[in-house]
């Protein structure tokens, strides 16, 4: 199916404006190297400096708006950056943690589909905790009602992270029960793009914690999964140009550094 024209234009002047206004608010950090200097030249590491700078935030200022751009033609709710602000039972928080302790001796395997059902039996059992968890960095909720929140990382997250990343997500998950017991409810881990292509993304197989087949989205299957069948492909397209479009003001902003 892939995207639409109208699809790949809003994206690309999204890529465009995110870009062009980073370029309006970056100072380098002032740094005196000078053997740096001399063998690289202060251009290359001002282009450097700000490449490290944007993959910083890629996330908020260009992944996720082209995210919620994919998602509004195929569900009912897109938004970005949501709130989960509720109640977890005390009952909920202790098969969380149960959960967890399993998981790191490895006496249980990583299975979300059971993990949830699980919270679902004590999502309002015993006292209520108000708490507020990790923002949703993507809430969608499909023509069915069922509901998706995302957590977008890096191609490479560190692997002491992956318990944590769990407790999130096995938290979101308990909060939207204890408002809604029987809701439809998914909660994911996304990753952009695969480092490691053509081979198959490869993290310490997410270490033993993430459920790679309910959990996890990567690359194509993530983009996929948000705008239908050849997205990922169309995407890449959009990005390398809106790339050469912005060429000239690129090369123009890092000429002053020489």
């Amino acid at each position: 199916m892939g995207l639409t024209q109208e699809q790949k234009e809003i994206i690309k002047q999204t890529i465009k404006n995110s870009l062009l206004s980073r370029f309006k608010t970056y100072n380098p950090e002032p740094s005196y190297m000078p053997f740096h200097y001399r063998l690289l030249g202060k251009d290359r590491l001002a282009l450097y400096s700000f490449i490290h700078s944007l993959n910083t935030n890629f996330g908020t200022s260009i992944f996720e708006p082209v995210a919620i751009t994919l998602a509004k033609n195929n569900f009912n709710i897109a938004k970005r950056q949501v709130k989960l602000e509720g109640f977890i039972s005390e009952a909920a928080l202790f098969e969380i943690q149960k959960i967890i302790d399993d998981l790191v001796v490895a006496n249980r395997k990583p299975d979300k589909l059971n993990e949830i059902e699980l919270i679902r039996k004590v999502s309002q059992k015993g006292k209520m905790r108000k708490i507020k968890p990790t923002r949703v960095d993507l809430l969608l909720e499909d023509n069915k009602g069922k509901i998706y929140v995302i957590d977008i990382k890096t191609a490479k997250p560190n692997k002491g992270g992956f318990k944590e990343f769990k407790r999130t997500l096995l938290e979101w998950i308990a909060v939207i029960l204890a408002e809604n017991p029987k809701a439809d409810i998914a909660s994911l881990i996304a990753i952009p793009y695969n480092p490691y292509e053509p081979k198959p993304y490869s993290r310490w197989t997410m270490a033993g914690m993430i459920d790679l087949e309910n959990e996890l989205k990567v690359a194509d299957e993530f983009w996929d999964f948000l705008a239908g069948d050849n997205a990922y492909d169309d995407l890449l397209d959009a990005f390398e140009q809106a790339g050469i479009e912005l060429r000239p003001e690129i090369d123009k902003y890092f000429q002053k550094f020489k």
